[in-house]
């Protein structure tokens, strides 16, 4: 008895330390304080086994390191557009950009962000037209092939994707692939030999150190970008698995949203790239023309690319959403697989709603993640209470990852509108500025609108307490969901 009573002493106390460092130590945001406080008071023993897993903050130390020759590159760029932006001497390709100044000197400023200005995007919303494209791209590639996605699985499309990749890698193309430890937990050995043995290179983000065994789990590369010869870059929401081309019974119907684009953006898709490609390989990659052709003037569309994640100061594409959201004069639009804002980012939606602009949210009918699913229907309620119109898509399972403003401004990539993709996930977006593109994305919002019903204040009152119950745990714990 003794013996138990010192162990369960000793449990206490290595408890009140730790959530004395969680306090004072480490800094953190009083949600996320008071969601670990309360895991480590409830489940003391396996509470403290989960935040050395999922609750120990990322190490500030530079985790992503630039070739010397395309950051002194980058540096000149961003330096030069500061200077003429805030000196009021830039040329805008459209004088209508001029009115997002302020969002476009931020993405500098935080993300050395360049705005390209020349680029030509088109829209994918369907996996079967987004892969048919990519993979008659990849086809076609002579030089290099850049790929990064969060899931790969080794399914009919995965295959497909993996004798493409040998096929070109053998005809002497460089192939490069990462994907994600957690995400693509189910990669086999024998879709990465195939690759490997052709002559390509395939590297893991974050792998565990032993089997079973990985501290930096919860920091996951969210990031899904293709880059070929240095001239088409992708960036979107759809991973690799047969259920984006809505063959998983489980969701049906993959409804995402996707870029493909072609213009100087490219550069900045493939910098990203490498950034993450040195991290996680012990084969660097090094500045080559190559990699960064002189590109055509293919459109007109303005594209910022901006990357974020655990390593950042600043939550970077969060800050992104929150300034498009306050320039809104006449509506949002936001499509977003789970919807667990923080304050700020609820606040300024909150605000608009009671400004009078049309704010609409539109999630799916059904959870991929059941607390994350439940902890979203408890803060669409509050937008509901303020004004704003909430869509549930019925057509299959929303994925897409978008905001659109005004007919004139849009976002697309791969963070949700989530405390994980703000301060968790490492992701990346592209900021669009262009009439035309902010018309298609509504557009398409509006088509989803047709697959979707209306949640009103009233229904959404009139809920169980089961589902209330619910509702309340999740949001607790949302904050490290």
């Amino acid at each position: 008895m003794d013996i138990l009573t010192l162990l369960l002493g000793s449990v206490l106390v290595l408890n009140i330390l730790l959530a004395t460092a969680i306090i004072f130590l480490e800094r953190r945001d009083v949600s996320s304080t008071w969601a670990w406080m309360l895991v480590l008071y409830f489940i003391p023993v396996l509470g403290f086994v989960l935040y050395l897993i999922f609750g120990r903050k990322i190490s500030k130390q530079k985790i992503f390191t630039w070739d010397k020759q395309i950051h002194v590159l980058l540096q000149e760029a961003v330096t030069t557009q500061k200077a003429q932006l805030e000196n009021n001497t830039f040329q805008y390709g459209n004088s209508s950009w001029q009115e997002y100044k302020a969002l476009i000197l931020m993405h500098l400023n935080n993300d050395q962000a360049v705005l390209t200005q020349t680029n030509q995007v088109e829209i994918f919303t369907d996996g079967q037209e987004k892969f048919d494209a990519l993979i008659e791209d990849l086809e076609r590639a002579q030089h290099h092939i850049h790929l990064l996605y969060y899931i790969v699985r080794p399914d009919d499309l995965g295959k497909r994707l993996a004798r493409v990749l040998a096929r070109k890698a053998r005809e002497g193309v460089q192939v490069r692939l990462i994907y994600d430890d957690l995400g693509s937990r189910r990669l086999n050995k024998a879709f990465i030999r195939e690759i490997r043995e052709a002559g390509g290179e395939i590297e893991a983000f974050f792998p565990a150190v032993l089997p079973l065994i990985n501290l930096r789990l919860n920091y996951r590369n969210h990031r899904k970008l293709v880059i070929i010869d240095g001239k088409i870059g992708y960036i979107g929401g759809f991973n690799i698995g047969n259920e984006y081309l809505g063959l998983n019974p489980r969701f049906g119907y993959w409804r995402d949203t996707h870029l493909r684009i072609r213009g100087d953006a490219v550069h900045h898709i493939q910098s990203r790239f490498i950034l993450d490609w040195n991290q996680a390989s012990r084969h660097d990659i090094s500045y080559q023309d190559n990699y960064y052709p002189t590109p055509l003037r293919e459109g007109d569309v303005g594209v910022q690319i901006v990357s974020s994640g655990p390593d950042s100061e600043w939550e970077q594409i969060k800050n992104g959403y929150i300034k498009m959201i306050l320039t809104a004069k006449k509506y949002i639009y936001i499509q977003t697989p789970y919807f667990i804002p923080d304050h700020s980012l609820l606040d300024a939606l909150r605000i608009a709603c009671l400004s009078g602009i049309d704010v609409r949210i539109m999630i799916p009918n059904k959870p991929d993640h059941p607390f994350v699913y439940w902890a979203t229907f408890s803060h669409v309620g509050e937008l509901l209470q303020a004004g704003g119109k909430i869509y549930i898509y019925q057509n299959g399972f929303l994925h897409a990852k978008t905001i659109v403003v005004d007919d004139k401004i849009a976002s697309v990539g791969t963070a949700n509108i989530d405390m994980r993709s703000f301060r968790l996930n490492f992701e990346v977006n592209a900021f669009l500025y262009h009439a035309d593109m902010a018309k298609n994305l509504a557009e398409i919002f509006q088509q989803d609108m047709l697959q979707s019903t209306s949640l009103t204040w009233e229904e959404y009152q009139q809920r169980s307490y089961t589902i209330r119950f619910k509702e309340s745990i999740s949001r607790l714990l949302s904050p490290i969901l």
